[in-house]
């Protein structure tokens, strides 16, 4: 950071909190509560609802390649204007339809253009190429938003569910994502250099300027690879299986929570309270892991975090058997709280592994496989819920997953040299 001038990077952590907060809210969030009301009226399958939703993210992970790319040479601007814009027509074409093939073809068109391009992928990326030494607070910080869809969203998609119908919901979020999106687009930056600023805990060189070219012409203690270099280490991969093993896990149970409350015998809307419990418990979180990252090996935290989500999801289980409604709440606070450390963790890990120069492109390689296993995770748990009628086994398999997740992150180590000093940056 230069002398006398704000600190631009912390009007980009403002804005990745609406944005985190809109990518959740309607391409993950609203599915579960939008289920119930569309497949009554449509006569389809818990499976096929989900199946869209799945199909999205995986046409996602497909868009990323090419995203990250853009993102380090381009900024996220144009993948933000682009997303909102594909987005809000798409949300409009989900109120209208009435035929599951248009549902699913609008739904890979909205995860392959729209909502993907403002969640984390992309403006994570562009957090941590603005911080280094308060990267963990960035992180967190601008990862709030995600807590607030799922304070925010299920109890108010709900109200107005209830209101004017699933329909009526699908053009809310569109008017959402024209009116609020697209202007903030106008406030995103690719990196500091650009704007005569520095990453904040990059000390400029002595009797060099910051230049506003490709290349910084600053020293900086961060090491950095490409992402043909990151590919080619055994961590890259061992990342790619532990996050998206709990990336299946999330959003499966996120997805399903909803209707397994209510087939539970609950209300639709201690389901809704469940879900923003769960927020809760995702955005009180952050608070703790902007605080570890600075202080702890990510390693660990990433293992606090799984058995926080894993305990959360077992605790749902027993007390949807059991029909004990405080026990459920608590359940989804934890699973929240585990929740809450995804993006700030798997984002800083990432860069902390690779570093900050290439870390758009090595993202972008590295999330297609990590969305399929979340994408693929919610169909086969509906699947096993239309053949068996019930959650138990489906949600177990859940729970192992973050047992697997958390070992495979665990033993994993960064493929170039750290310091301490630089460890608990």
């Amino acid at each position: 950071m230069t002398t006398g001038k704000i600190y631009y990077g912390w009007w980009l952590v403002g804005a990745a909190v609406v944005y985190q907060f809109t990518f959740l809210s309607v391409g993950q969030v609203v599915v579960g509560v939008l289920m119930g009301p569309v497949i009554d009226e449509m006569g389809w399958r818990v499976w096929q609802f989900t199946l869209g939703a799945s199909m999205g993210a995986a046409g996602g992970a497909l868009a990323g390649v090419i995203a990250g790319r853009v993102l380090d040479r381009h900024g996220p601007r144009p993948l933000l204007m682009l997303g909102a814009v594909v987005c809000s027509f798409s949300l409009w074409g989900l109120a209208v339809q009435s035929s599951l093939w248009v549902f699913w073809a609008i739904s890979i068109v909205n995860g392959l253009l729209g909502w993907t391009f403002f969640g984390p992928a992309v403006v994570s990326s562009t957090l941590n190429k603005w911080f280094v030494r308060k990267r963990g607070w960035a992180l967190a910080i601008g990862s709030s938003g995600v807590s607030l869809a799922g304070l925010i969203t299920p109890l108010a998609m709900t109200a107005v569910i209830g209101w004017v119908g699933w329909r009526g919901g699908y053009g809310a979020m569109a008017v959402f994502v024209a009116v609020v999106i697209l202007p903030l687009a106008l406030v995103m930056r690719r990196r500091p250099e650009d704007h005569g600023l520095l990453p904040d805990g990059v000390r400029p060189v002595a009797n060099r300027s910051i230049t506003t070219g490709g290349t910084s012409n600053y020293d900086s203690d961060e090491p950095s690879m490409t992402a043909g270099q990151a590919v080619r280490t055994l961590p890259f991969w061992q990342l790619i299986i532990g996050f998206g093993l709990s990336q299946a896990a999330l959003m499966a149970v996120l997805i399903h929570a909803f209707p397994f409350v209510t087939e539970a015998g609950f209300d639709r809307s201690v389901a809704a309270a469940g879900l923003s419990v769960n927020g809760l418990g995702n955005l009180v979180s952050k608070l703790a892991w902007g605080w570890g990252l600075g202080r702890f090996d990510p390693r660990v935290l990433v293992i606090a975090a799984f058995g926080c989500s894993a305990a959360g999801v077992s605790l749902i289980l027993v007390a949807g058997n059991l029909g004990i409604g405080p026990l459920l709440m608590v359940g989804f606070f934890s699973y929240g709280f585990g929740f809450g450390g995804t993006i700030p963790l798997s984002e800083f890990t990432w860069a902390w592994y690779f570093g900050r120069n290439h870390i758009g492109a090595i993202r972008g390689i590295g999330n297609p496989p990590t969305l399929v296993f979340g994408a693929l995770a919610p169909v086969l748990v509906g699947v096993w819920f239309d053949i068996k009628g019930d959650y138990q086994v489906a949600f177990g398999a859940l729970i192992f997953s973050f047992c697997i997740a958390a070992v495979v992150i665990g033993l994993s180590s960064p493929p170039v040299s750290r310091t301490t000093e630089h460890r608990l940056r």
